[in-house]
């Protein structure tokens, strides 16, 4: 088994946090980068050790991919633990669970509490559930990796009440630009749908009345999707098997040639098979297809579900990011969604590191009213957003100057030093949520950051790490920010430091006056060495 770079520096990090002490662990890759190789690789290694490993997950489809994966990738085969097939006896050392059984106090307690050294949780995402909770806490001894596709931070603090740390995560962007993933190009249809009736349950929309909201639309979105789909192979989600049904009728009479699958469809995989083979273009389906379903031909994804749940929204999605012959890109149809109480996932959101970046990204793009490469949109929405941070900045400043001033207001050194991660930073573990400890505040006093704004230690944390790696790579202190962009000079904290004391000391020794010839506004450091 050849691991890709990423895939072996995934599966060092992993082993890394269990020697570390950390027992319950994280693994983030975008769906199609090959989850299952990494934790397969992990579940070898353990193995070669003696130890038996459990994984767990909560379909059919998931297991059986898990236990097919392990086999082709490291010649491991596995005993199942699911509905009438038990792995009691089996002298394999690798078992694929299904939550819904082993969670049953009779099943669960036929084995031994410390029988698994590890236990592997795929689609880690669903783990807070108390079904998941109920096995986890059963098998507490023993070292758990949880596996999940999902970008999204709301996940991630979930998350991290229960597991210890983060062991890697490789991001969208980075799979798309190394060229593991497909690139996307996200286009807003000018459709207006109005969701302001629809009731929410469980955090997210009620799927009863989403259909009934979208039947009025159907047949709008089916003339739009003739004039980018027809030439295309499509994965539509919709919120209700009736609607789906009525949806694949909807299209058949537009010219496209479409089929519709769900959990009652006794000719499933026939479906599949044949949409695979491409005697369909369309496969219209009710959620049904969000997990453990791949098809690389897909290159156009059409989300009628609306949902704020972003791991939900990367699911569907990541049916369309892997590679094919011939494919050039994945388009992703979004719709001008009309609710007045939720905010929504779009395509920016797969890609964006904050919210502020993503409601711009998506403005952008609906605003365009083209095909839109989500990479460059996101360039886009970046610098946009840096205007309008700047000017905010200015303002806040002129309310700053009767403050501390012999120190650094954070979002002012963030902003000079151009810092994206420090900006948008939200904290995932319970720690990170936490006040800052007296000492980091009076570090960062010392360090000349003004502390007040501080308001989680994992933010403090992160500064101090980048104020220590600043200092030992020879750039500019919070105080020469300070000083020099009191006086007009730009971005002074991309500058290295023997440059900005070099100018401290020539505006010393004209009188504290910036010298004649300098114009702050236009300075630059290639000015300086040039000179």
């Amino acid at each position: 088994m050849q691991l890709r770079d990423y895939q072996e520096e995934a599966r060092q990090a992993i082993h890394n946090e269990w020697d570390k002490g950390m027992k319950r662990t994280l693994l983030v890759l975008p769906t199609g980068c090959g989850k299952t190789i990494v934790f397969s690789s992990v579940i070898a290694d353990l193995v070669r050790e003696g130890k038996r490993v459990l994984v767990l997950a909560h379909r059919s489809e998931l297991l059986e991919q898990a236990a097919d994966k392990l086999s082709q990738a490291t010649g491991l085969n596995c005993a199942t633990e699911k509905a009438e097939q038990t792995s009691i006896n089996s002298w394999f050392r690798v078992v694929v669970g299904s939550v819904q059984t082993l969670q049953r106090e009779k099943r669960m307690s036929k084995f031994d509490k410390g029988h698994f050294d590890a236990i592997i949780v795929d689609e880690a995402h669903h783990c807070i559930s108390e079904g998941y909770q109920r096995v986890l806490k059963y098998f507490e001894d023993a070292q758990v990796l949880g596996v999940t596709a999902t970008p999204d931070r709301g996940d991630m603090r979930n998350l991290g009440s229960y597991f210890d740390s983060l062991a890697y995560e490789y991001t969208l962007p980075k799979a798309i630009k190394s060229g593991y993933l497909s690139p996307i190009k996200a286009l807003t249809l000018p459709l207006e749908l109005d969701l302001t009736q629809v009731a929410q349950q469980a955090g997210d929309f009620k799927t009863k009345d989403l259909g009934t909201a979208l039947d009025p639309y159907l047949k709008s979105i089916a003339k739009e999707m003739q004039k980018h789909c027809l030439g295309r192979k499509t994965v539509i989600f919709l919120p209700l098997v009736k609607t789906s049904q009525k949806f694949r009728d909807i299209l058949n009479q537009h010219g496209f040639n479409a089929a519709e699958v769900n959990g009652e469809s006794k000719d499933r995989k026939e479906v599949l098979s044949d949409f695979e083979n491409d005697k369909y273009n369309v496969l219209c389906n009710s959620m049904l297809l969000t997990e453990g379903w791949d098809c690389p031909s897909v290159d156009t994804i059409v989300i009628l579900r609306p949902t704020k749940v972003r791991s939900l929204y990367s699911q569907m999605v990541g049916r369309g990011t892997r590679l094919y012959e011939g494919k050039t890109e994945l388009l992703l149809l979004d719709f001008l969604w009309h609710t007045e109480r939720h905010e929504l996932c779009h395509p920016a959101h797969l890609i964006a590191d904050s919210e502020e970046v993503a409601k711009q990204m998506t403005k952008n793009i609906e605003e365009s009213g083209i095909m839109v490469d989500l990479e460059m949109a996101e360039v886009t929405a970046e610098e946009d957003v840096l205007a309008q941070r700047e000017e905010a900045l200015a303002k806040r400043l002129s309310e700053l100057k009767r403050r501390k001033k012999k120190l650094v207001d954070p979002l002012q050194f963030e902003m000079s030093i151009q810092s994206e991660d420090l900006s948008s930073y939200v904290p995932s573990f319970g720690w990170e949520a936490g006040p800052p400890s007296p000492n980091q505040l009076n570090s960062l006093e010392k360090l000349g950051i003004l502390p007040d704004e501080i308001d989680n230690a994992g933010k403090a944390s992160k500064l101090l790490d980048r104020l220590d790696k600043r200092k030992a790579e020879g750039l500019t202190t919070p105080k020469q920010i300070r000083f020099l962009e009191q006086r007009g000079f730009q971005h002074v904290g991309t500058w290295p430091f023997d440059i900005a004391k070099n100018m401290i000391d020539r505006i010393a020794s004209n009188g504290w006056r910036t010298p004649h010839g300098i114009n702050p506004k236009t300075f630059t450091v290639n000015n300086e060495v040039s000179e």
